[in-house]
């Protein structure tokens, strides 16, 4: 099948009003799918921000700079929404109603507008109106409490598991799914209420399945998959560098361990209380060499290890460099587009969008012609 195309939303317009964090992330995961993706950036900026050039979350978008406090700005954010597929706002409740874009607004110029939200504690709930951040909600969901060593406070997963995975990912699943339902015979639009503690809570359901069964007990660095297990974690090496195992079957642990180099000593995987005789093996054995020795020992295995690499290091890395999962665009290096697709391929087609600098641009793809002063026409 012939390659076409900017990706598989190619033709789905996009309305993101600025903000921080997930809501970003989720119009760019739209942006590389290849949707036209209008940024609503506000006069000031919107907190948080880095230097706009280097803000990769707002790539592959185009910007317009409106302010939604001034009289003509609802009116030109509803021009666009007009026009739209998709809105992504990431306000606190209530917020885009005060400022006249909200939901109903939104709806009485688009009926078959996916309105998306992005919260963190949700539209509704005790907490709705609380400030927030990833680590207090995934903390509340006990996603957290299942991450570190069992005598150490837990550990920060940077803003991965909350923000992004329970967030921004479960965001833009479910506008592609209300899109689906709106594109639909007789479909309309509708709001997708997505919040980060639902989404980071959904994360953990085969845990809770698990813990259901017997099989995982509810106290971190004590089960197969959080630490607890001495051939499913990372080892420090010689150098000061470290090894990640993973090597949870039976017949790759049985190459781990003849690779290694302590089959005749370690003790047997599944007698639990020599687990922490195991791992003291393990630890000692990788210390005997440095990480680029251990990933040579490894490499062509099936023993499921691998050195644990840097942000700076990743893109260099064989495999990585092969399937070019990093990218160099404008003078940046960033991680490619993801997933792949092989009849609508996507890429990184335009650098960090910069606030306001596609106006005149949009104004005239979009037939928008207010978003542009008199004088700019």
């Amino acid at each position: 099948m012939a390659a076409t195309g900017n990706g598989p939303l190619a033709g789905v317009r996009v309305v993101e009003l600025a903000g921080i964090g997930p809501g970003p992330f989720a119009a760019m995961l739209l942006a590389d799918l290849g949707a036209d993706v209008v940024r609503i950036d506000r006069p000031g900026g919107a907190g948080l921000a880095i230097d706009p050039a280097y803000d990769l979350t707002n790539r592959n978008k185009r910007s317009v700079l409106i302010d939604l406090k001034a009289d003509d700005g609802p009116g030109q954010v509803l021009d666009l929404v007009e026009r739209a597929d998709i809105l992504i706002e990431g306000y606190r409740p209530g917020v885009a109603e005060r400022l006249g874009v909200g939901p109903e607004q939104c709806h009485a110029r688009n009926p078959q507008l996916v309105y998306g939200r992005m919260t963190g504690w949700g539209q509704d709930g005790p907490l709705a109106q609380r400030a927030g951040h990833d680590i207090a909600y995934i903390a509340v969901t006990g996603t957290l409490g299942m991450i570190g060593k069992a005598d150490e406070p837990p550990t920060v997963p940077a803003n991965l598991v909350g923000d992004y995975a329970g967030g921004s990912l479960y965001l833009v699943v479910g506008v592609l799914a209300a899109l689906q339902h709106a594109r639909g015979e007789g479909g309309t639009g509708q709001v997708v209420d997505a919040a980060i503690v639902d989404g980071a809570a959904h994360l953990a359901t085969m845990i809770h399945g698990m813990m259901a069964a017997g099989g995982w007990q509810d106290r971190r660095g004590a089960n197969l998959l959080d630490g607890g297990c001495p051939f499913y974690g990372s080892y420090e090496t010689a150098d000061g560098q470290y090894m990640a195992v993973g090597a949870l079957e039976q017949q790759f642990y049985n190459e781990f361990i003849a690779l290694l180099g302590i089959a005749d000593e370690a003790p047997a995987r599944k007698d639990f209380a020599r687990w922490d005789e195991l791992r003291d093996a393990v630890a000692a054995r990788f210390k005997t060499k440095t990480r680029q020795e251990w990933t040579a020992v490894f490499e062509g295995s099936d023993a499921c290890v691998a050195p644990v690499l840097s942000l700076r290091e990743a893109p260099a890395h064989p495999h990585l460099a092969a399937r070019a999962t990093f990218v160099e665009h404008g003078g940046l290096t960033q991680p490619a587009p993801a997933p792949r697709f092989s009849a609508t391929p996507v890429a990184v087609r335009r650098p960090p969008a910069q606030p306001g600098a596609d106006t005149a641009e949009i104004a005239r793809d979009w037939d928008v012609p207010g978003l542009t002063k008199e004088d700019d026409r």
